[in-house]
């Protein structure tokens, strides 16, 4: 990437910070049309009651960004078009759920035809790349896998924001690591996309920090697992880095929201009904606080993003090391929240 261009798209991450910040300000104040009110319930982690619209700016923030880039650098593809009539599908439902509410069942329909749109232009699993091996993937169970994968990446970054600065720092870390690697990798469009999308979640972060001034609401947090899903199947297709490298990234969600639900299937609880079981509400709960939990949070998403970084550049044999050792990193954790609650007399319970 030249001088120039890489002024730029530089500018243009930059703009995007600051605009979604700005954006985010404005919804911050009741005069606001967008200024709704997210009141606290006994499933929630805060106390008060707090603007929930966040995720608007983040998500026009995203759009106009990414528009400007794309016709700076003189690239787009059909790929490229679906994905963006996708988060409007998704960016949509998820607007009207935060305004009046709506039943799960359109919503699921709205995330399943968000991910038929993905994967209709083309960002489908065609390969399944591990370390030392490539396996090919029938176009069918291709197709099926990516679009199952994109919806759960919708819902388990809805499901995680349930704390101060967590979405919205996932998504700076997240997709901030993914314009590293996209730079590395060559692929300018790839990141410069991604690097939108990090900088539009950390404006919308300077006022999400702990204590909270706003929330993203669902608009931000399904709209963010939108592209965390197609950018991660995304940079796979195109070689910028392997598809288990991608969830990495965000395993932090990853890991939490998908362990979180496996254990509520097995209690035999309701796992569509919101809870405050996952694990990082329970360690709030066990007194840690937003602040606390939330930066031992970044330390692990910024251990992560490294490791993602690193992956690139090691042996296959290192690969696998690193892999078993992520897998032995979540089940220490899961141990260690079960101990906290333990020694605090506190035994997880089904109702939570």
């Amino acid at each position: 990437m030249g001088t120039e261009r890489l002024f730029v798209v530089s500018a243009i991450a930059v703009a995007a910070f600051f605009i979604s910040a700005w954006l985010t300000h404005r919804f911050t104040r009741p005069s606001s049309w967008l200024y709704l009110l997210d009141h606290p319930n006994e499933r929630s982690l805060h106390a008060r009651p707090t603007p929930r619209m966040g995720g608007v700016a983040i998500l026009a923030t995203c759009y106009l960004c990414a528009g400007a880039a794309l016709m700076y650098l003189g690239s787009g593809s059909a790929a490229l078009l679906w994905l963006g009539f996708a988060g409007l599908v998704v960016g949509g439902i998820s607007f009207i759920d935060d305004r009046a509410g709506v039943a799960a069942a359109y919503r699921l329909g709205a995330h399943t035809a968000a991910a038929a749109m993905v994967v209709l232009g083309g960002l489908a699993f065609s390969r399944i790349e591990l370390p030392g091996a490539v396996f090919g993937v029938q176009p069918f169970v291709g197709a099926l896998a990516s679009g199952l994968f994109i919806v759960w990446m919708i819902n388990l970054y809805n499901f995680m924001d349930g704390m101060d600065g967590f979405a919205g720092g996932m998504a700076m870390f997240g997709f901030g690591t993914l314009a590293i690697l996209g730079w590395r990798a060559e692929h300018e469009t790839f990141a410069l996309l991604s690097g939108v999308t990090a900088a539009s979640g950390a404006g919308f972060l300077a006022f999400n920090f702990p204590p909270a001034r706003i929330f993203m609401g669902d608009v931000g947090s399904s709209t963010l697992g939108l592209f965390a899903g197609a950018f991660t199947l995304w940079g796979a297709r195109d070689g910028v880095f392997p598809l288990w490298v991608g969830v990495l990234v965000f395993s932090p969600f990853v890991a939490d929201a998908t362990v979180t639900l496996a254990r509520r299937f097995v209690r035999g609880e309701k796992v569509w009904q919101a809870h405050k079981s996952h694990y990082y509400q329970r360690l709030v709960q066990l007194g840690w606080g937003h602040r606390k939990t939330v930066l031992w949070e970044y330390v692990l998403m910024g251990a992560c993003a490294v490791s993602a970084a690193w992956a690139l550049s090691i042996p296959v044999h290192l690969q696998w090391i690193m892999i078993s050792f992520w897998i032995a990193l979540y089940a220490l954790l899961v141990f260690f929240v079960n101990w906290l609650e333990r020694r605090h007399g506190l035994e997880p319970s089904p109702k939570r």
